[in-house]
């Protein structure tokens, strides 16, 4: 996943993941030439993303490591919280926070690298999360999200492409890891986000933990199936079409306008 001499960020939430993924990764990286930066986006949430920024900067600081803190508010002018009242205001069909701070997240995490300059960046995406992601896009029909999912994936072999995506801990249960954050003392958020629930993610990890819990290992075996179906839309994407660029800011997309911009008018025809 690494190699010498790279500069890798980790996208520190400051939940037990991210956490653990920051403490993991600078005690492996010790001595192999690695420039290691924790970057952490505070989406605006009120209540709620204070106390994880203050946890990501604490850890960072003890493990000596730059963090660079950016919002949502810096890169596109408004909070979650705002985005989400002018949703739920103005629009009647309502769009699901997650839907709406998904892209947004990606987008900030991929601009704080840029100015990093980073090489690398390493998501703290575990066995749990891989396998809820494949369902809510199998059930939403967004094939392309799905081979994102296989770890070999690389749109970086498109020149537009400059920064390499890890998840080291897509095999690890998310149960293990906060049994590793819990033991190691790592600072971590207390509270889940109030907006988890909109979208059907809590039902999918409640099923899912119920056919692990009666039948240990199905996890695994279902990680499999996912990298496989995943790794099969790959090739069939290579066959077909090249990555573009988004007809409005330029990014690289899959289609004429990427999943950021066509958030951000989401939010914009909200507002009127």
């Amino acid at each position: 996943m690494l190699k010498y001499g790279e500069k890798v960020g980790i996208g520190l939430s400051g939940g037990k993941d991210s956490a653990s993924l920051l403490y993991v990764l600078n005690e492996i990286t010790k001595g192999h030439g690695t420039e290691l930066y924790a970057i952490t986006i505070d989406e605006g949430i009120r209540g709620y993303r204070e106390e994880a920024v203050k946890n990501a900067e604490r850890l960072a600081r003890e493990l000596t490591i730059p963090i660079l803190v950016s919002s949502y508010k810096d890169f596109f002018g408004f909070t979650l919280d705002e985005a989400l009242d002018f949703r739920n205001i103005h629009q009647k069909s309502k769009v699901t926070s997650c839907a709406i701070c998904g892209p947004l997240r990606r987008r900030s995490l991929d601009r704080s690298a840029e100015k990093l300059g980073l090489h690398v960046l390493a998501t703290a995406h575990n066995l749990d999360d891989v396998l809820q992601t494949f369902y809510i896009n199998l059930h939403s029909g967004d094939l392309e999200r799905i081979k994102w999912l296989d770890p070999a994936y690389h749109p970086s072999s498109n020149s537009s492409f400059k920064l390499r995506r890890i998840k080291p801990f897509m095999e690890i249960y998310e149960q293990e890891l906060a049994f590793f954050a819990y033991l190691k003392g790592l600072p971590f958020q207390s509270e889940s986000c109030p907006y988890m629930n909109e979208g059907i993610r809590t039902e999918i990890r409640e099923n899912l933990n119920s056919l692990e819990s009666r039948h240990p290992g199905i996890k695994y075996s279902s990680l499999k199936t996912v990298l496989g179906i995943a790794s099969g839309l790959e090739i069939q994407e290579k066959k077909k079409k090249s990555l573009m660029r988004c007809e409005k800011c330029g990014s690289v997309s899959t289609g004429t306008i990427c999943s950021v911009c066509e958030t951000l008018e989401i939010v914009a025809n909200a507002n009127r």
